[in-house]
């Protein structure tokens, strides 16, 4: 798709839907070529959250039981 900058102000659904198409979108200036807008690639996630190394790495800390207790002694700041 080619858009000029006055497409981008004016109709900014039709470009996010050529990049929801997938598709590149040549940005001109003046008739000019100033910049191509590529799509992000969609980052397929292989591992559930349970299954990431760090899950669970503080689950064995007796110190957090209470957590309303432990985040009130964080923000309760040091005394002097």
């Amino acid at each position: 798709m080619n858009a000029t900058v006055l497409d981008l102000r004016k109709n900014m659904k039709g470009v996010i839907a050529a990049l929801d198409r997938n598709e590149k979108v040549t940005l001109t200036y003046r008739g000019r070529k100033k910049a191509v807008i590529v799509p992000c690639a969609k980052k397929a996630s292989t591992m559930s959250v349970s299954q990431h190394p760090a899950f669970g790495m503080w689950a064995d800390r007796k110190d957090m039981e209470d957590v309303g207790g432990f985040v009130r002694n964080l923000r309760k700041g040091r005394s002097f």
